[in-house]
């Protein structure tokens, strides 16, 4: 049987995107926790634009991630990140996907609660470890042993993850069905007989 692409009912994405108003979805978490791919399935529903801030931070620094950490160090990365967000969150709604050091940073932070709707995709090591060992354009993983300072990453951030207005497990299913529990998690609960048509 050939799996098809979840539909969303039009309930559903109408009460997220009554829930969402005027303001922004703001995806935090990890690398590898799904923020760009699933968000933009999310603003597609929702039909609001999708930023990604890291390619944002590329593009008008004309520098790639790694170029930047190299070239100025990860504090005045983390400096151009926070303009670079308080400058996108000035306009909404729209679907906002935050590099995994963004939520970290206190000033950078407190826009992203003033800008919007936080939810935070929370994975497990193995899922992480998983999607981002095949890549080579992690700089805070240029170590000896990057799956374990992937792990002290997750125990130093994940209680200010914890932070984010909602919570949504990442894990190895289809990008579509993570769309679709962001969208529950924002739209809140549903009428049962209109829930099950969906």
């Amino acid at each position: 049987m050939t799996e098809i692409s979840l539909p969303i009912a039009d309930t559903l994405r109408d009460r997220a995107r009554a829930a969402l108003g005027s303001r922004n979805l703001i995806l935090v978490g990890l690398m590898g926790a799904g923020k760009s791919s699933v968000g933009r399935i999310v603003a597609t529903q929702l039909g609001i634009p999708f930023v990604d801030t890291d390619l944002e931070i590329e593009r008008v620094s004309r520098m790639t991630i790694p170029e930047l950490f190299a070239a100025y160090g990860e504090e005045e990365f983390r400096a151009l990140e926070t303009r670079v967000i308080r400058r996108l969150l000035r306009h909404g709604p729209r679907v906002v996907s935050t590099g995994g050091g963004a939520f970290i940073n206190e000033r950078t932070r407190h826009h992203l609660k003033q800008g919007g709707l936080s939810v935070w995709l929370k994975a497990d090591l193995d899922v992480l470890w998983d999607r981002v060992n095949k890549r080579d354009n992690r700089p805070l993983l240029k170590t000896e042993n990057p799956r374990q300072t992937l792990e002290n990453l997750m125990i130093a951030r994940y209680p200010i993850y914890a932070e984010a207005d909602v919570t949504v497990q990442s894990r190895d299913v289809r990008k579509e069905q993570m769309a679709k529990e962001i969208l529950v998690s924002i739209a809140g609960p549903a009428d049962e007989s209109r829930e099950n048509e969906q």
